[in-house]
């Protein structure tokens, strides 16, 4: 258990790098940060792959097939929405939607895996989920206000359905991962690391090529293939492929098969005050008074749900049985 939390912290700790990660290069489309830091993941995952391939030797069809769909999902699709929605609504509000994550993933394993680990009361559950959307209501007026530059509506309403729609993403990922660990305990969670950077590779690759082509036709000026600052581009990527995508996927699959569906989903409040704090490091300023109260109703919100404990599942036996 103990080994399982500490393992979850540092993932935590390398996944809130990639809520700086738009910031540094705000001048680049999100769909290509977004592949690029995946194909850097997947060109980092070859040499292990051959290190490691012994092992990845027995895994089958099905199994490479899974990789690839937590991957696209997890991976891809997931960052390609968080870069869209930091560009869009700057990275605090984006940290405080995915920040609900913890109670969302909670309520969806207990939702799917009720019958084998019990379901959360609702009574009990609905004062956290109310901290939190008052965590996230302080933020968003937090930023609005502290904010020189007129709101574009449009901009931040997608800005908002993206970072939603990430939350979607990273709540099926973890959870559906954690369960294929646990239902393939002879999976190595560095193997399982490697052949998801693997399966990645042709995808980011087929998506970089697709970018460039566009931006090509819709953005000629922009400088191809890495873009006006290359050395910036590609030393970012290459940290974000290593410590975020490959280090960061390998202390969350230690985690997944040490620990409960139910503490998983809380577990990722790491990541949240991670991204935070990084992201005012950044700005070199504390966050105003306003977000302070927002994430302090995020982590009582947590806390509180953390604490409730799930009802036990009422077997009917049958007498003649």
């Amino acid at each position: 258990m103990f080994l399982g939390i500490m393992f979850a912290l540092s993932a935590g700790l390398l996944w809130g790098l990639i809520f700086v990660g738009p910031l540094i290069v705000p001048d680049y489309p999100a769909a290509l940060q977004s592949t690029g830091r995946y194909l850097a993941f997947g060109l980092i995952a070859l040499p292990l792959a051959w290190l490691d391939r012994q092992r990845l030797k027995k895994l089958q069809r099905r199994d490479w097939l899974e990789a690839l769909k937590l991957a696209g999902i997890g991976n891809l699709l997931y960052y390609l929405c968080l870069a869209s929605a930091i560009q869009r609504t700057g990275a605090p509000i984006s940290t405080m939607i995915i920040g609900t994550l913890p109670v969302v993933m909670s309520v969806t394993a207990n939702l799917c895996y009720g019958h084998h680990e019990g379901r959360l009361s609702w009574r009990r559950l609905t004062p956290a989920l109310l901290l939190i959307a008052l965590g996230l209501v302080l933020v968003n007026v937090a930023e609005l206000r502290g904010s020189t530059v007129p709101v574009d509506l449009w901009r931040y309403g997608s800005g908002l359905a993206l970072a939603l729609l990430a939350v979607a993403c990273w709540t099926w990922y973890p959870l559906r991962n954690a369960r294929w660990l646990r239902e393939h305990p002879q999976l190595r969670p560095a193997t399982w690391a490697t052949a998801m950077g693997v399966a990645m590779l042709p995808l980011s690759l087929a998506g970089y090529l697709l970018v460039c082509g566009q931006l090509a036709l819709t953005q000629p000026e922009f400088a191809l293939p890495f873009g006006p600052r290359p050395w910036v581009f590609v030393s970012l990527m290459i940290v974000l492929g290593l410590f975020c995508s490959w280090i960061g996927t390998l202390c969350w699959n230690e985690a997944s098969q040490r620990l409960p569906t139910v503490l998983v989903g809380p577990l990722i409040v790491f990541e949240i005050l991670a991204g935070l704090a990084y992201t005012f490091m950044l700005r070199q300023s504390w966050p105003p008074l306003l977000t302070c109260a927002g994430i302090a109703c995020l982590m009582i919100g947590v806390i509180y749900a953390m604490r409730i404990r799930p009802e036990p599942v009422v077997v009917s036996v049958d007498s003649k049985a």
